[in-house]
This record gives structure tokens, sequence and C-alpha cells, in this order.
């Protein structure tokens, strides 16, 4: 039987409760990187179906876009370059101490190596598109709505989100990813944008097993200035 995002009709915010305090620390999110434990990561780009292309970052440079991203670990970022073969130089970054700036020799790609609350737009600028997976789901419960507001602020008037979030039984799973119900959604961005869900895809079979978990649904929002 399909279990409905909103697990076994049970309210939302008792849902987000079980991951409330949950706390993950940068080295945490480091010790990932050396260890290989990044079950989120996907090598091949993400499919969103009918909605969009695979998106992958040198794809979208390829067909002439400009790309920025930010990660926190260094070594994920070089793991980048050389799994496409692609030359970059690095630099630091004046306005932010301590951060880097891996830039593609061509320039159409530029990876920042810093917290992603540093990367404010007077930075980076806004952006026509940000894609967001493993980001939102990925941020402390306690940090969301710092979160949606920088995201917010890096959006210029026409700007399109995608928004990639999770769901599933949260009892079985401390995170992250986090369960980010629509609720939460509406409440980060709602008040300046519609909201709109474009695909639930099942992706059980993409988590690991000892996760424990007997069902778990990506779902796919097109997020827009109002």
């Amino acid at each position: 039987m399909e279990h409905s995002v909103d697990v076994s009709g049970r309210e939302d915010d008792v849902l987000v409760n079980a991951q409330k305090e949950r706390l993950v620390p940068e080295d945490e999110w480091l010790q990932k990187w050396r260890t290989n434990n990044i079950a989120f990561h996907i090598e091949q780009g993400h499919p969103i179906s009918k909605h969009t292309a695979t998106i992958v970052s040198h794809r979208l440079a390829d067909m002439g876009h400009s790309v920025v991203g930010v990660e926190i670990s260094e070594s994920a970022l070089e793991d980048f370059f050389s799994e496409h073969n692609l030359s970059f130089s690095k630099e630091r970054v004046p306005e932010i101490p301590g951060a880097k700036l891996f830039k593609s020799i061509s320039g159409s790609i530029s990876l920042y190596c810093c917290s992603i609350y540093d990367l404010t737009s007077t930075v980076v600028g806004k952006f026509d598109g940000i894609w967001d997976r493993g980001s939102l789901v990925a941020v402390n419960p306690c940090d969301r709505e710092r979160y949606a507001n920088l995201m917010l602020s890096l959006m210029n008037r026409q700007c399109c989100c995608l928004l990639v979030t999770c769901a599933y039984d949260p009892s079985k799973h401390k995170g992250p990813p986090f369960f980010v119900p629509e609720s939460e959604i509406r409440h980060l961005f709602g008040k300046c944008c519609d909201i709109k869900c474009l695909e639930k895809r099942d992706y059980l079979s993409q988590v690991p097993k000892m996760w424990g978990l007997d069902y778990f649904w990506e779902i796919i929002y097109k997020v827009v200035l109002k």
C-alpha cells in the first residue's frame, strides 16, 4: 500500500518534532566525505522526469550557463572537478575569511568552499535559477528560517527555484536528510513565493537499508517569487 506524504495521517508538526533538536556539526559533514559515507551523492546527476533534463553542473555550464555552487568540504569540490576531468584554479575570497573559490578554467563554474550562510548576494549576486537537492533537507532544523531567508535574498525577480525535499517516518531515521513536509515549505517560502508541487517519486530503493525505512519519497517543488 502506498504511504501518503503525511505519513499515516499524523500531523506534520508531530513528525517534524521527532528531529527538531537534531544538530549536525560541521565536522560530522566533513567526516562523511573523509570516510566516503555520502549516500546522498549522485554522480550521474539527478533525473527529474518530465520537468527538466538530468541536472549536472558541468552540463549546465556546457549549455552556456554560469554555475555557482557552495560546499563546506574542500575534498568534495576537488572530487567534482576530478570526476568531470575539468581543470580549475583555486583562489581566496576576500569577502569571506578562510573561504576558497574553485573556478573552472573556462570560468563558467564557480564553486565556493565555505559555509552557505557566508555566500550572500554581495559576494555572488542574484540568480536566474536555483537547484536545491540535498541542501534544505540537510540544514539543521533550527536553521531553516535562516536558510530560507538566504535563498530568498539570492533570487532575482524571474528566478525559478527547484526544491527537492523528502518524506519518510522520522522516528526511524534521525537524519540527515531530514523530513521536510509541504507545510514547512509553505511556512518558509509561502509569504513571498508561489509554490507548486511538481512530482513525488518513490526513492526507497536509493537509500541505505540500514536506515530501516519502509518508504522514502522525494518531492519536487517549483518555487517562484510572487
